[in-house]
């Protein structure tokens, strides 16, 4: 913001604000690009420079300093390499690779659901938020790093090297025999809150930071991004292009809902802000114009005066020139059809401002010159219900189409519909099936029958 001053602001189309060029983006993303890149490489670089001086920090000056050096090597050869920098291999794409990924040595990270500890060796279920399923780490106690192992808890993150190898178990044909297990995060087990059992919705609620781990949320999550995509995939494939509308807008889209409003000003009881408090005289033109006499009457007894102050008159210059300023100010909004009074004059955007409810309004405008376009982003409405049917916030599509006719839009709803419900339960079978066995029985033979059912027409007058 400091550097671009003018990309700080965003153009809305139905508000006061100066428009800028796309083009004029392209700095700022460059540095933003530049930024992230030296950040990255003094990550990097601070890395390797800690690395570089442990290696040799001890240069072997004289026999006891070599004699202490060999000591530091040997100790840095004998400690397990990391497995944090190296890349893992996601559970999901392990467990659909099957039997197919027998005799591959993988690394493994995600977070610990389960562990059961026997005589000469471990179970350890790791979940890397991928697939429903974990995978299944066998690490025997031979193991180097087995100490780790034996410290593990549901909840820690880890990261485990390992051979991938059949599993003797019914419901899995691969497991992993460890080779070598890291703890990446450890987590106390006496308090953390998920365990080995379903929790209410409710409880969930109240342990929001950990509530994507269980089963519910994370296939939740899966199955709307997997939606996500697929809308993206649908449209992109018809040709249309993706607006992005303003979250901010003075607009009320066809009365769609009630809106919630955005403001800089202060609530009732609240200091002003000092550049809102500075401004806030400035709404009564008849008021600053008294202000610019007296201000002017004053800077001209000054000079007059027998003896002149210098800078007692500058300090009336700036005054009087101040509250020229605040006049013309004023001046400028009554004849921008805003009158002294407004209440939202002093606003960030001089007039009322809300969170949309559509962006349908922009969409057509640029239906009107790019052809088919759609929009995919969240709308707010201030509806106070309680209900299943009523949401502050969701996110919406509203495709806007040129040149067609009502039958081609029923026929690109229909389209759409049925490819992003295929698409979702091909990619998300487990997710569906863990829906249907604790929520909703009939849920994926309902959404398989509308992918393989016409949509029915019905004309107005029917």
């Amino acid at each position: 913001k400091r550097v671009f001053p003018f990309a700080a602001r965003f153009a809305l189309p139905d508000c006061r604000h100066t428009r800028f060029s796309p083009l004029y983006m392209l700095p700022l993303l460059m540095l933003l690009t530049a930024c992230r890149a030296a950040a990255t490489r003094t990550l990097i670089g601070g890395r390797s420079a800690r690395v570089l001086a442990s290696r040799f920090a001890h240069a072997p000056v004289a026999s006891a300093a070599a004699a202490s050096s060999s000591a530091a090597a040997a100790t840095a050869a004998a400690a397990p390499p990391s497995l944090v920098a190296e890349s893992r291999v996601r559970v999901a794409s392990l467990l659909e690779g099957g039997e197919a990924r027998l005799g591959e040595t993988v690394v493994v990270k995600g977070w610990v659901r389960t562990v059961r500890t026997q005589k000469s060796f471990s179970f350890v279920e790791v979940n890397d938020g991928s697939s429903l399923k974990g995978v299944q780490v066998v690490a025997e106690d031979g193991l180097d790093s087995y100490d780790v192992v034996d410290a593990l808890s549901t909840g820690a993150a880890v990261a485990v090297r390992g051979e991938v190898v059949a599993s003797p178990a019914k419901e899995q044909s691969i497991e992993l025999r460890a080779s070598l297990v890291e703890l990446v995060g450890s987590c106390p087990a006496d308090s953390y809150p998920l365990q080995k059992k379903r929790h209410s919705l409710e409880f969930l609620r109240s342990i929001a930071h950990l509530r994507p781990r269980t089963n519910t949320i994370g296939a939740a999550m899966r199955v709307r991004s997997a939606l996500s995509f697929a809308t993206h995939e649908f449209f992109r494939s018809r040709g249309f292009v993706h607006v992005h509308t303003p979250l901010l807008t003075a607009s009320d889209c066809e009365g769609a809902g009630e809106m919630f409003r955005v403001t800089t000003l202060p609530a009732a009881g609240e200091a002003a802000q000092p550049a809102a408090a500075a401004a806030g005289c400035g709404d009564d033109v008849a008021a600053l114009d008294r202000a610019v006499k007296s201000a002017g009457e004053a800077v001209r007894a000054l000079k007059e005066a027998a003896v002149v102050d210098k800078e007692a008159v500058d300090g009336a210059v700036q005054e009087l020139l101040a509250r020229k300023a605040k006049l013309q100010a004023a001046t400028e909004k009554q004849v921008a059809g805003k009158p002294a009074g407004d209440p939202f004059a002093d606003d960030f955007f001089g007039r009322a401002a809300y969170l949309t409810v559509s962006g349908q309004l922009c969409a057509e405008t640029y239906a009107s010159a790019l052809g088919d376009v759609y929009t995919f982003g969240p709308t707010f409405r201030a509806e106070d219900s309680n209900t299943a049917r009523h949401l502050a916030e969701f996110w919406m599509i509203e495709p806007e189409m040129a040149f067609t006719d009502l039958a081609a839009n029923m026929d690109n709803a229909e389209a759409y519909v049925k490819h992003v419900v295929q698409y979702a339960l091909r990619s998300c079978a487990d997710d569906f099936a863990m829906f249907a066995q604790f929520y909703d029985k009939g849920l994926k033979a309902r959404l398989q029958a509308l992918v393989e059912t016409p949509f029915a027409r019905v004309s107005y007058t029917e």
